[in-house]
């Protein structure tokens, strides 16, 4: 039997997800809708080209239009949301009206908790509702529920990831794979960490440390930023004692960031100068946008999670470490590859009836089996390292 899916959202992330419905998710017909139908159309003429599959249909759609919205997942079994998360509460409301399972690519917790608010309608719904997928919050998480798997007694959890540039070039060291304002966001403002069993917040771009990774890595800067766990430190509060996410980043960065953030450059309320006033994010973005963006990314994603804790009355470590590169046959960037593949296991696993019904948050989704059975579909190698009694 063949699925109906629909991407909301015919982005880079939307194109990379629907690649991965089109080879693993059994499906009959894939909806790229998008506010542009020009460009859902292009998206579907590359895929079709890339996949030889005519499973594509382009759909023009305002994704703020309710109405829009249940007409285009009216006898769709999964969704994927890949537009801002300004939309996504309209959208899992749409999702619960046209008994559409939906996960999305998130990126605000408290979009979030009103989402998961919804869990009982999701259930009379029959459906699956999980926010927060992609690479980080999503496959970062999913990542340490495995680690978390693997020893009886899990204690403390760490998370390092970040996409980083396979050919760095000073002095950024770094290249955009998304809208700039989600790199100031994550840049900004307070993590959600757990600290002695408690949620607890870490300001950003602090707690520095340096790990190392094989080549062509080599040594990385680690440092606090912000969203990266989701509602993971409610979830495991009084379960873990410490939970941390850090994004990894070539040496230097966090430095030159740090100086940027001082200056008040990521300050959104206007500076009175002389002539007028401007806007210090504003003014950065503008700036700092095209030093840092390119057509062709060729980038490296790297993750790693550590579990520390007991198994068998002995101290265990588990240590993971995932990583991806950009694929020159597909064109596809690894970010669109861990951001939408994630995504579309989620919408696959969710239309076969194989993950909980109702409105659930990614650490209790997918489990660390099904993460290990979907990575070995797409050749996912998760290196394994885990220690007893040291």
């Amino acid at each position: 039997m063949g699925y109906r899916y629909a991407i909301i959202g015919a982005g880079r992330q939307g194109l990379s997800a629907a690649y991965d419905l089109a080879r693993f998710g059994s499906a009959e017909e894939i909806l790229l809708c998008d506010l542009k139908l020009e460009t859902a159309q292009k998206g579907a003429e590359k895929l079709r080209a890339q996949l030889s599959q005519d499973l594509f249909i382009p759909v023009s759609l305002d994704a703020g239009n309710l109405n829009q919205l249940q007409n285009a997942l009216k006898g769709v079994d999964s969704a994927i949301s890949a537009v801002p998360f300004t939309f996504n509460l309209g959208i899992t409301k749409a999702a619960i009206e046209c008994n559409t399972n939906l996960c999305d690519l998130g990126g605000h917790t408290e979009t979030v908790l009103k989402q998961l608010a919804l869990d009982e309608p999701a259930k009379s719904s029959g459906i699956t509702i999980v926010p927060d997928c992609g690479m980080g919050p999503g496959l970062n998480i999913s990542l340490g529920v495995l680690a978390m798997s693997f020893l009886e007694k899990p204690i403390n959890l760490f998370i390092w990831d970040g996409g980083l540039p396979l050919n760095p070039v000073p002095p950024w060291n770094y290249i955009s794979t998304f809208h700039i304002n989600g790199l100031t966001n994550e840049y900004e403002g307070p993590a959600w960490f757990i600290r002695d069993g408690r949620p607890t917040q870490v300001p950003c771009l602090s707690e520095v440390e340096e790990l190392d990774f094989p080549s062509p890595l080599g040594r990385l800067e680690a440092a606090v930023t912000s969203g990266g766990l989701s509602t993971a430190p409610w979830t495991f509060a009084g379960k873990l004692q410490r939970l941390e996410n850090k994004t990894l980043r070539y040496p230097g960065h966090w430095q030159t960031f740090q100086a940027f953030q001082q200056l008040g450059l990521f300050e959104q309320t206007p500076v009175e100068i002389k002539d007028g006033s401007f806007v210090p994010r504003e003014t950065f973005h503008a700036l700092l946008q095209p030093k840092i963006a390119g057509d062709q990314v060729h980038d490296i994603c790297v993750i790693r999670v550590r579990c520390e804790g007991e198994s068998n009355g002995k101290t265990a470590v588990c240590t993971l470490d995932l990583c991806e590169t950009y694929d020159e046959e597909t064109g596809l960037t690894a970010m669109e590859k861990f951001t939408g593949w994630h995504a579309s296991m989620v919408a696959i696993l969710s239309a076969q009836n194989k993950l909980p019904k109702g409105a659930v948050p990614i650490e209790k989704a997918l489990s660390g089996p099904l993460l290990m059975q979907e990575a070995e579909k797409r050749k996912w190698t998760i290196k394994n390292n885990t220690l007893l009694g040291v």
